[in-house]
């Protein structure tokens, strides 16, 4: 009837129609079903960063161990900077030739998956993925053991007279090879995922227009894949970068990886949170810089 009134008053314009009942519940169920992911980012995630960054603006109360000014110190940060500069190149180091070993070794390995391995591609991924069902720890200790001088891998190597120094364990050699060991299915799943999506008729067309097989790689395979090689990037060299338990079990006494410097500092040093917040801080804005520069030169359109 408003809408006859209107019309009769000469004016044709008309009044919205309100919103439907469903429309309304439909937009309420989007907002509760993101409710618990928020919830637990909050709880979880958001509060102990906060947290985090409390302590490491905070000073250390002289003679009294675990005690601490609540004020505003950014001395912690110029500390993470300077005293532990050379404990972040050497994190970066090894994390950056783990992942490019991870590369070289998973792409093959993806590639073959995807295209060769027929009736045993099932097996093969099971053999990616068993690792997984081992502890972390407990698969660095085995990989100390198989690497340990009297093990079969420096034994060989020995033999042939092609390992300077006649060892390998507590080297740096052992932590890029242990990092590339753990990290490695981080690699592989991401790039073999790339691989099994991309349509073969396409990678076929270059031999049917006389590429070789280099060519048709650099050309259409690898470019088709480029999503799965910045996933498996990302996901190899970020927990690569802040790992501490390989350099523990692996590595040398001395020249330790800023993970170790932080783990120290929480649970060795009295009253080192503030500097061991500072560091963790400092390593999260470091690597957000990295990845955020490395997507930006190499990234595809659906990263960058």
């Amino acid at each position: 009837m408003s809408g006859l009134a209107h019309v009769a008053a000469g004016d044709t314009s008309i009044a919205p129609a309100p919103a439907a009942p469903e429309t309304r519940k439909r937009g309420w169920t989007a907002y509760l079903l993101l409710l618990p992911g928020v919830l637990w980012l909050g709880v979880f995630f958001i509060l102990p960063l906060v947290q985090l960054a409390s302590v490491s603006l905070q000073s250390r109360y002289a003679g009294f161990p675990g005690y601490y000014y609540r004020d505003l110190n950014f001395a912690n940060y110029a500390s993470a900077l300077t005293d532990y500069a050379p404990h972040f190149a050497r994190s970066f180091l090894y994390a950056g030739l783990a992942t490019l070993l991870a590369f070289v070794i998973a792409y093959p390995l993806a590639y073959a998956m995807a295209f060769k391995a027929g009736r045993w591609r099932s097996l093969m991924m099971i053999c990616v993925v068993a690792p997984f069902f081992t502890s972390f720890i407990l698969r660095t200790f085995a990989w100390s053991q198989i690497l340990a001088d009297e093990g079969p891998v420096a034994t060989v190597l020995n033999f042939l007279h092609v390992l300077p120094g006649g060892a390998i364990i507590n080297t740096p050699v052992a932590v890029v090879a242990g990092l590339t060991y753990n990290f490695l299915p981080f690699m592989v799943l991401p790039i073999y995922a790339s691989l099994e999506r991309a349509d073969p008729r396409v990678i076929e067309a270059g031999g049917d227009l006389y590429a070789n097989g280099l060519t048709t790689f650099r050309t259409v395979t690898l470019p088709m894949s480029m999503p799965g090689v910045m996933a498996g990037t990302l996901l190899t060299f970020i927990p690569a970068a802040g790992d501490f338990v390989n350099m523990e079990l692996l590595g040398p006494q001395r020249g330790k990886m800023v993970g170790n410097v932080i783990n120290d500092q929480f649970l060795a040093i009295p009253g080192g949170y503030p500097v061991a917040a500072a560091l963790s801080f400092t390593l999260m804005a470091a690597i957000l810089a990295m990845v955020f520069l490395y997507v930006r030169r190499f990234g595809t359109e659906e990263l960058v």
